[in-house]
């Protein structure tokens, strides 16, 4: 089913699925040898949803192999562990340079909150929807996971006024933030895209720092490929076209739209991310499709 303008999910349909696709290849590479990253929580996390497929996943019962192409096989575990690795260097590099407050949006299952090593006073707003958010903190909470920062939830959907949400949460806009905006940006209408970066440099004062991510090509390629993947998975019984998730129309490229806005941007090609984690980049007709996307930080002056 096609996106609209008041569609809603969880962790089972939607957009939702994909968070947790996106947590079960975070698992599986967690435990592979020499591994980027290490999330304790994906696994977990995934089983609580309850989609057999991610579940097998991360219980090593499927074969990515019987899902995918024998040349794609690895291409979702590796991409994940890559550009997972990408924003937890972020994150904690931010930190590093004296940013106290960061705002993870949309969060899904994202546990950076309570498995990354933040120092003393670090602030963490999530942000997303409410039946996402009250999952994820009941699941880890039955866990007997804790935050290692403090940690502030803030349940609201993106295209409502999530600004005044997160200022109502104690957001404070005086001082310097760390923002990510990870796998968000196809999901997201043109004009959404752009709002959303009008938020952040709004609430942004100077020293604030931005990841995210985009495709060149608005996403088009990956799109089209996703329709031959999503086929693949619905043979195993997940029925979610992926490529109907994405909106399409032409975008404002993320570089020149930031710099604009006063920010210092720094871009580079997955390709060259896979090369800074010494990862040999997948030669397959999928990764084609990502060869040109582009991982994105900025700082605001």
């Amino acid at each position: 089913m096609s996106r609209s303008d008041s569609d809603s999910w969880d962790l089972a349909t939607s957009v939702g699925t994909t968070a947790t696709m996106v947590a079960a290849a975070r698992a599986v590479a967690s435990r592979e040898e020499n591994a980027l990253i290490d999330d304790p929580f994906a696994a977990p996390l995934v089983r609580a949803v309850g989609i057999d497929v991610f579940t097998k996943m991360v219980d090593g019962d499927l074969d990515l192999r019987e899902v995918e192409s024998e040349n794609t096989a690895r291409v979702m575990t590796d991409v994940m562990a890559v550009r997972t690795r990408f924003f937890d260097d972020f994150f904690l590099d931010a930190a590093a340079a004296g940013v106290r407050q960061a705002v993870i949006l949309p969060s899904g299952l994202d546990s950076r909150s309570y498995r990354l090593d933040w120092p003393a006073g670090m602030v963490v707003f999530e942000i997303d929807q409410p039946q996402v958010i009250d999952f994820k903190t009941e699941t880890l909470a039955a866990l007997g996971a804790s935050p290692t920062a403090e940690l502030r939830s803030v349940s609201i959907d993106l295209r409502e006024d999530w600004p005044a949400a997160l200022r109502a949460n104690g957001f404070d806009d005086t001082k310097p933030t760390a923002w990510s905006a990870e796998g968000l940006l196809v999901y997201l209408p043109p004009e959404a895209q752009d709002r959303l970066f009008d938020n952040i440099t709004e609430l942004s004062a100077p020293g604030s720092r931005i990841a995210t991510e985009y495709h060149p090509d608005g996403g088009a390629g990956l799109a089209a490929r996703s329709k031959a993947i999503s086929s693949q998975w619905r043979e195993r019984g997940l029925d979610l076209d992926m490529a109907d998730l994405f909106y399409a129309g032409d975008r404002n490229p993320v570089i020149g739209y930031l710099e604009q806005q006063g920010w210092q941007v720094s871009a580079r090609a997955r390709e060259e991310m896979f090369g800074v984690y010494g990862r040999p980049f997948p030669e397959t007709e999928l990764t084609e499709s990502l060869r040109n996307s582009v991982s994105v930080t900025a700082i605001r002056k």
